[in-house]
């Protein structure tokens, strides 16, 4: 809330006003309403709802669609100099072909230089190349014949960086469903391995996709910074990128990596548990869920939010408001069932947050129409957590045949696998066995002993639902009650 107040006040009057009669003349009038409110009055977010007559949900909603349409209306604004320069480019044959050999480079020239300072590769050996050739007869065609084929090495480097960069978060996404060693030691070579492309050149672009991964990588597969490795500390990368985001604002896809730098500022705090701080990168994130999810997996791993997002509601024992949340946020949505990792993540967090406002029928629905449209075999031990899932949804719906089935299910495969490496599962199952036993006595005590137990296991996959699950007192008295 508070970004988009500080946008709204840093606006221009003209681009104001410009914004507030396009939502005018769209009809948006709670929109428009709004946007006036937080410019000219100093309107608490209650006394705004109660004037607008609507929720907190629809609120939300609403500042989220105004945000949408002053970002739009900003990018409409911009003077693109990416754009710009691609058509100055496009125009190369144009200028050798009508104009004076001196006027020729001197342009290229200036071109030269404005594509260093955006550091567009591909472009840049366009430009060497004719420059190489309008050099042919002088001392100066093995200088232009070597940034050529400096460039020619370097856009093959920023190329290479970008395709590891959507290897490792494919990558990532498999690992946290198999928790596989070798995946694992997958990930430390290509972390490694972007490290070695990036470091061969002094480049800004190459500097904020070489942490794009890094910083993930250190988060979650190093579990965090150690003093003694000799990084760059993870702030001063994150203010470092800032400055470059400054430097390039018109630069469209820094524009965009924005978002990836503040979810990973989230992380950041998140991981050293420094809340109030994460708090603010929380709400810029969470406004933006569906672009995140739809649009950013080639630089980020979107999936991981939802689960910070579960984690911290959990922490706030405000769980029942995801299920309104969702509504809203994915509204428009559409999950890649392509993209198994991501869709089972999704799937889950949508089932979770019909969970703690009592809608199994609707939970159970969600986890079925997946385990009917997505095949995990590859995935065993994610397979188990969602049924698992499953059957916390029949026990609370106290559908003893369905559960049966589905229990029966679960051991034969836990069998298969080994308890040994599953002993959270056999405990949770041991729970919801009790819990639907037509036994009466001590069945709290029971659980709650069970409860204890499980609290000392750590489970070792990324990719586990059933961590959602709170264990607690509303727990035992919700699946223990007739």
């Amino acid at each position: 809330m508070a970004k988009l107040k500080h946008i709204i006040k840093q606006l221009s009057l003209s681009d104001y006003e410009s914004i507030h009669e396009s939502l005018i003349e769209s009809n948006a009038d709670k929109s428009a309403y709004l946007l006036r409110s937080m410019r000219e009055k100093q309107l608490s977010d209650s006394k705004i709802m109660s004037e607008l007559d609507v929720n907190t949900n629809a609120y939300y909603t609403l500042r989220s669609r105004l945000n949408q349409k002053i970002e739009e209306y900003l990018l409409q604004q911009m003077e693109n100099p990416r754009t710009d320069l691609l058509k100055k480019v496009a125009n190369i044959n144009e200028i050798i072909f009508t104009k004076k050999r001196a006027i020729s480079i001197a342009t290229l020239k200036k071109l030269e230089k404005e594509l260093l300072d955006y550091d567009l590769s591909n472009e840049l050996t366009i430009v060497y190349k004719t420059l190489k050739k309008l050099h042919l007869n002088t001392p100066e065609h093995f200088h232009y014949s070597q940034l050529y084929n400096k460039h020619v090495a370097y856009m093959l480097a920023v190329d290479k960086a970008e395709d590891l960069l959507a290897e490792y978060f494919k990558k990532f996404g498999e690992y946290s469903l198999s928790g596989d060693e070798t995946d694992k030691f997958g990930l430390n070579l290509m972390a490694t391995e972007m490290d070695n492309v990036c470091n061969l050149y002094n480049s800004h672009r190459l500097y904020v996709y070489q942490n794009c991964l890094s910083i993930f990588h250190r988060l979650f597969i190093e579990d965090g910074e150690k003093a003694n490795d000799g990084k760059e500390p993870i702030e001063d990368i994150l203010e470092n990128i800032e400055k470059i985001f400054d430097n390039y604002y018109l630069d469209s896809i820094y524009f965009h990596l924005k978002l990836v730098f503040e979810y990973l500022r989230l992380e950041y705090y998140n991981h050293y548990k420094v809340f109030r701080k994460a708090e603010k990168y929380f709400e810029e994130v969470n406004e933006q869920t569906g672009s995140l999810l739809s649009n950013y997996g080639l630089y980020t791993y979107p999936a991981q939010f939802l689960s910070t997002k579960l984690k911290r509601h959990i922490r706030l024992k405000c769980e029942a408001d995801l299920y309104g949340e969702n509504e809203n946020l994915f509204q428009y949505f559409e999950c890649d069932k392509d993209d198994i990792p991501k869709y089972l993540n999704y799937i889950m967090f949508r089932a979770t947050a019909c969970y703690y406002v009592g809608k199994f029928d609707e939970a159970a629905r969600w986890i079925n129409n997946l385990l009917n449209e997505v095949s995990l075999k590859k995935y065993p031990y994610a397979l188990l957590e969602i049924k698992c899932c499953l059957a916390l949804m029949y026990c609370c719906k106290k559908d003893e045949d369905l559960f049966q089935q589905l229990i029966n299910s679960i051991q034969r495969q836990l069998r298969i696998l080994g308890k040994d490496t599953s002993e959270d599962i056999v405990i949770f199952i041991k729970i919801l066995k009790i819990a639907i036993s037509p036994a009466k006595r001590d069945k709290a005590m029971k659980i709650r002993t069970l409860i204890s137990k499980s609290e000392s296991i750590q489970a070792g996959r990324l990719f586990s639902p059933t961590k959602f699950i709170e264990l607690d007192d509303r727990f035992v008295e919700l699946v223990t009650s007739n």
